[in-house]
């Protein structure tokens, strides 16, 4: 049981207090009225009831029902005990609910009627007893079984406040993972396709013997601007974290050129074909130059020298569809592997294309080898 909190001790005080004043001024109209004198035995016997009732009470909130029970009967011979009964009774309807507090009060209500049957006032005195403390009686189970339902009210606002907060914290860390793996997304497209750029070139100077000035030089400008635009997109993406309220440009359909310019110059054979029925929503846009990106990203990773080809097909009742494939390459029988690892890059595909309830397909090809990636998403989501 847990201990009595302030409200709880501040309660049981009263009550007890209560129920002890009744106990006394019965007892004191017993003295100074000779009719009610029951006699000095039966006097002294009420007296020790009613105050062991009393100090019952103390224990109502540990046996409630056993001593509820318990007072009804000792009331019904003890009217010192009446109040202690009446205590009782409110103890079972707030500690039980209103089944038990039922019970112990219809109890309540014979021991009220055996205990006026042996009183010496007249019939009429002793029905309005009879009804005045069938009153009393209700209005301690009433009491007690609105202070329980009370109770249980305000423990059940508590718990949804609680599981509306876990909920509100639950969502607010699935946005944050959600931010993050969007960020994740967006500095592995971005810095993933300049970087790979640049390795492009770095290992075509490491790897010519006798460059010549104007290649080297064309070389060295090339992994300049490319870096440079790396730093620039790395800034791009920490501004946008910074102020998310200002939105950074996003790369669209007139971007696609510019990409594709930019793979011919680091020597990729890229031929595109661009064949779009109407303007898509931006975030269209933006996801589709991004699988381009990437698979850009992916044919010159890991097969250097093949040839690409890139297919943007879709109107409004179909949809956008992307592909791009390229064959084995030139590195056919060196040793290197002509598929791309499923990695990050992939993985951040496949998240972009779920949250538009479209479809991917990646893999290598059978009838030509060489690989192809192959996205299908909504026109609008």
């Amino acid at each position: 049981m847990e201990p009595r909190s302030r409200r709880e001790w501040l309660l049981d005080v009263v009550l007890f207090l209560c129920a002890a004043t009744y106990g006394v001024v019965i007892s004191g109209l017993v003295v100074t009225d000779p009719v009610m004198s029951p006699g000095a035995t039966l006097f002294t016997l009420d007296q020790i009831i009613g105050a062991l009732a009393c100090l019952s009470l103390w224990w109502c909130r540990r046996w409630p029902l056993q001593l509820g029970i318990a007072l009804t009967g000792a009331s019904a011979f003890s009217e010192t005990s009446s109040g202690a009964m009446v205590v009782g009774l409110f103890y079972v309807a707030l500690y039980l609910g209103f089944r038990s507090g039922a019970a112990v009060f219809a109890l309540s209500l014979l021991s009220a009627l055996i205990s006026v049957s042996w009183r010496v006032e007249g019939s009429e005195e002793r029905w309005m007893i009879f009804a005045i403390g069938c009153a009393v009686h209700a209005a301690a189970a009433g009491w007690g079984v609105a202070l329980r339902q009370r109770r249980e009210l305000l423990e059940a606002l508590r718990e949804r406040a609680e599981q509306a907060e876990a909920q509100v914290e639950l969502r607010t860390e699935q946005a944050r993972r959600e931010n993050r793996d969007e960020i994740a997304r967006e500095i592995h497209d971005v810095l993933g396709h300049r970087l790979s750029l640049l390795s492009v070139h770095a290992g075509a100077l490491e790897y010519r013997t006798n460059p010549s000035p104007a290649e080297v030089h064309q070389a060295v400008g090339t992994i300049r601007v490319n870096a440079h635009q790396a730093l620039q997109d790395l800034r791009d993406v920490i501004g946008v974290l910074r102020a998310p309220s200002l939105h950074a440009p996003q790369p669209s359909f007139k971007d696609l050129e510019e990409l594709i310019d930019q793979a011919r110059e680091a020597g990729d054979s890229v031929t595109m074909r661009l064949r779009i029925d109407g303007e898509p929503p931006g975030i269209q846009q933006r996801t589709v130059y991004r699988i381009i990106q990437e698979g850009l990203t992916n044919a010159r990773k890991h097969v250097p020298g093949s040839d690409i080809e890139v297919v943007v097909e879709g109107k409004h009742e179909d949809g956008i569809c992307v592909t791009v494939r390229n064959d084995r390459g030139a590195l056919l029988g060196t040793g290197r592997s002509m598929t791309p690892a499923q990695g990050h890059g992939l993985l951040g595909l496949s998240e972009r294309v779920r949250h538009l309830h479209g479809q991917i397909q990646y893999g290598t090809v059978t009838d030509r080898g060489g690989w192809k990636l192959k996205v299908w998403i909504p026109w609008a989501s």
